[in-house]
C-alpha cells in the first residue's frame, strides 16, 4: 500500500505514475460492480490524480483491454452505481460520477495527438463503429444492451478533447439521429421504477440514452472541436462510421421541425419529468457558446481569448439566423390570452441563457451596431476579429428574445454596464493624455460613450416587460436573482484587453484585478437595483429599468474623474448631468425599438 499511495494512504494526487502496475487497471475492470466501495475509492482517486498524465490515460486505457472493453467497463459501472435509492445507493452514485468524470478526463488527455504519448487514431475510428453497436454488459445477458454511443456519451461529457478525435464522432451522431430521431431512444428501458438509471450518472441533461445530448456537452467543454463542428464543411459517415466520400448532408441542424427526443425514464406528466425536452436544445446552446467565444461553456476564467474569424463570423450567422427568427427561441406561457393564440413556444428557447453568453462575449460590437459604426473605426475596441451585424433589426430582434431570459438579461446587462463604464474611462484617457485631438466637447464625448450601452438597456428593459407582464416566463425575483453570479461577465469585460485598460492604470495583475472588483461592484449593485424595481403588477414601466442605467452612467463618469486634477466639482456635475440626459433619452430609444414594428 505504500508504494501505491507515496507513504501517505489518504493522499492520491502527489504521485505521477508511468506505468499502471500499481493502478491494477485489468483487475478492476474484470472486477467492475463487484468492487468494494473501499477498492473503488482506491481506484477513483488513483484515476483523478493522473487523468491529464498523458502516459497514465493512454496505458489506463490501453490495460482495460481497448475501445470495446472500455466502453463495457464503464456501462456496468454507470448501471451499477444508478441503482436503487438507500443509503448505500448514494455512496454508490458519488462513486460512479467521480468514474465518468475521471474517465471522461482521462478520454480526452489520451486521444489528444497534441501530446507525445496518445492512443493510435484508431480508437476514434473503432469507437465510431461501435457506436451503433449493441455492447454486452455481461455474457449471456438479458434485456436491452446499450449502444456503444450511448455509453461512449456519458463518458465524454467531461474532458476538452481533441477536435480530430471529437467532431468526426458529433458529426457521426448527429447524421445518425437526423436519420432516425427516436433510434437511441427506443433502447432505454422500459417500465423501470428508477427514474435515474442510465449512462449519465451525473444527472445533469438527461439519463445518457440520448448520445446526440452527450456529444453536445462535450462539444460545449471542446472549443476547438466545436467552433470546426459548426464553421467547417461536414463530412458525411455511413451506418458504420467510415466516411461516405462525396455525400453532402440535406438539413440544417438550427431547423424549426429538428426532433429532440426526451432523454428521460420518468414517465410524461411525472416528477423528473420536467424539462426532459429542454436538455437538448440547453446542449447545444454549450456547444454554440464554446464554438463562439473560444472557452467551455462552464469556464469560470475570466482570461480573455481572442475571437478569430471563424468565432466572429459564426457569432454573425447566430444573431442573424434568431433575429430573422425569433419565434425558435421564443418562450411563451401566457396562452390564455388571444392576443397570444399564435406565439407558441418555440424549440429552442433554452438556447437562450447560452446566447445571452455569447452577447456578453462581443459586447463591444454588440454597442457598435446600436448606431451603425464601422468596425474600421476604433471608437469600439473589440479583442481580435470584430463581429460585424449587418441588420439592426435582426440584433434588435436578437437581444429582445435573449434578454426575457434572466440569466440571459443579467450576462447582458452586467456586461454592457461595464463596457461602458470602460468606454467612459477611454474617453477620459484620451482627452487628458493629449492624445484625443477632437475639438468635440468632453461633454459630447461623454455622452457618445454612454450612449450605445443606453440603448442596449431599453431593449433589456422591453424585453424584461415582455417575459414578466406578457409571456409569463419569470418574475421579477428571477431577474434580481440571477445577477447575483454574473459578476464575472464585468471582470472578462474589463480584461478583454489591454487597449480597453485605461493607459494610465499600469496593466499588470493586481490593479487589473482591483479594476474589475471596483467596475464589477458598481454594476452588480446597479442590476440589483434594476431588477429590484421591476413590478410585478402587470404595468409595462420602463422608468426603473431607465434610473438604473441613468445611475450605472453616472457612476462610471465619476469613476473616471477619479484621481483627475484637472475636474473640478463644476465640470464633474456637468459631465454627469450630460450622461444623465443621454443615456435617459437612449434608453427610451432602444425601449421605443424594440416595442416598435421594428422588433415584430
Amino acid at each position: 500500500m505504500k508504494r501505491v499511495h507515496g507513504g501517505d494512504s489518504h493522499n492520491f494526487g502527489h504521485v505521477r505514475y508511468s506505468s499502471l502496475d500499481e493502478v491494477e487497471a485489468e483487475r478492476a475492470a474484470k472486477l467492475g460492480p463487484d468492487m468494494s466501495n473501499a477498492q473503488y475509492r482506491e481506484f477513483n482517486g488513483l484515476v483523478a490524480a493522473n487523468a491529464k498524465d498523458p502516459e497514465f490515460s493512454t496505458a489506463f486505457y490501453k490495460k482495460l483491454g481497448g475501445p470495446e472493453e472500455a466502453l463495457r467497463f464503464y456501462a456496468r459501472m454507470s448501471i451499477d452505481g444508478t441503482l436503487g435509492d438507500g443509503e448505500e445507493n448514494k455512496e454508490r452514485l458519488a462513486l460512479s460520477r467521480d468514474l465518468q468524470r475521471n474517465m471522461g478526463i482521462a478520454l480526452a488527455t489520451a486521444t489528444d495527438p497534441d501530446n507525445r504519448t496518445h492512443l493510435p487514431a484508431g480508437w476514434g475510428e473503432e469507437f465510431r463503429r461501435l457506436g451503433t453497436q449493441r455492447i454486452e454488459l455481461e455474457p449471456g445477458a438479458f434485456g436491452p444492451q446499450p449502444y456503444g454511443y450511448q455509453v461512449l456519451g456519458g463518458i465524454m461529457r467531461y474532458g476538452d478533447y481533441d477536435a480530430d478525435f471529437l467532431t468526426p464522432i458529433a458529426e457521426h451522431i448527429t447524421q445518425l439521429h437526423h436519420d432516425e430521431p427516436m433510434r437511441f431512444m427506443s433502447n432505454k428501458p422500459m417500465g423501470m421504477g428508477d427514474a435515474d438509471l442510465g449512462y449519465n450518472p451525473s444527472g445533469k441533461g438527461g439519463a445518457g440514452y440520448d448520445p446526440l445530448t452527450s456529444v453536445l456537452e462535450a462539444l460545449g467543454h471542446s472549443p476547438e472541436a466545436a467552433e470546426r463542428f459548426f464553421t467547417g464543411d461536414p463530412t458525411v459517415y455511413r451506418e458504420d462510421g467510415t466516411v461516405d466520400k462525396g455525400a453532402k448532408l440535406g438539413y440544417q441542424f438550427l431547423e424549426e421541425d429538428f426532433e429532440w427526443p426526451p432523454d428521460t425514464l420518468a414517465m410524461p406528466g411525472t416528477a423528473g419529468s420536467e424539462g426532459a425536452l429542454e436538455h437538448g436544445p440547453n446542449a447545444l446552446g454549450h456547444a454554440l457558446e464554446a464554438a463562439a467565444t473560444g472557452r467551455a461553456y462552464d469556464s469560470q476564467s475570466t482570461e480573455p481569448v481572442k475571437h478569430t474569424s471563424e468565432r466572429a463570423e459564426f457569432t454573425e450567422r447566430l444573431v442573424a439566423h434568431f433575429g430573422e427568427h425569433p419565434e425558435l427561441i421564443r418562450h411563451n406561457e401566457n396562452l390564455k390570452d388571444e392576443k397570444f393564440e399564435d406565439l407558441k413556444s418555440g424549440p429552442l428557447h433554452a438556447l437562450r441563457g447560452s446566447l445571452g453568453n455569447i452577447t456578453a462575449e462581443y459586447i463591444g460590437d454588440f454597442q457598435r451596431s446600436m448606431y451603425g459604426d464601422s468596425p474600421e473605426s476604433d471608437s469600439f475596441p473589440v479583442n481580435g476579429v470584430p463581429a460585424v451585424f449587418e441588420n439592426s433589426s435582426h440584433v434588435v430582434r436578437f437581444l429582445g428574445e435573449v434578454g426575457q431570459d434572466p440569466d440571459a438579461y443579467a450576462s447582458i446587462t452586467s456586461a454592457q454596464q461595464s463596457y461602458t463604464t470602460l468606454m467612459v474611462d477611454r474617453v477620459f484617457d484620451g482627452v487628458f493624455s493629449g492624445e484625443d485631438k477632437s475639438e468635440v466637447s468632453l461633454e459630447q464625448k461623454v455622452s457618445s460613450a454612454v450612449a450605445p450601452g443606453a440603448v442596449m438597456a431599453g431593449i433589456m428593459s422591453d424585453a424584461r416587460a415582455d417575459a414578466v407582464h406578457d409571456y409569463n416566463t419569470a418574475a421579477a425575483k428571477d431577474f434580481n436573482e440571477a445577477t447575483a453570479d454574473k459578476g464575472k461577465w464585468a471582470t472578462r469585460t474589463v480584461e478583454l484587453g489591454t487597449s480597453l485598460i485605461p493607459q494610465r492604470v499600469p496593466v499588470v495583475g493586481e490593479v487589473i484585478n482591483w479594476l474589475a472588483e471596483d467596475i464589477t461592484e458598481s454594476v452588480v449593485k446597479s442590476a440589483e437595483k434594476d431588477a429590484n424595481k421591476v413590478a410585478d403588477n402587470g404595468i409595462r414601466d420602463y422608468s426603473n429599468g431607465r434610473d438604473a442605467a441613468v445611475d450605472s452612467a453616472m457612476a462610471a463618469v465619476a469613476r473616471a474623474a477619479r484621481d483627475r486634477p484637472e475636474v473640478n466639482d463644476a465640470t464633474l456635475e456637468s459631465l454627469k448631468r450630460a450622461a444623465r440626459d443621454q443615456t435617459g433619452s437612449s434608453h427610451s430609444e432602444g425601449a421605443n425599438l424594440r416595442s416598435s414594428g421594428d422588433a415584430s
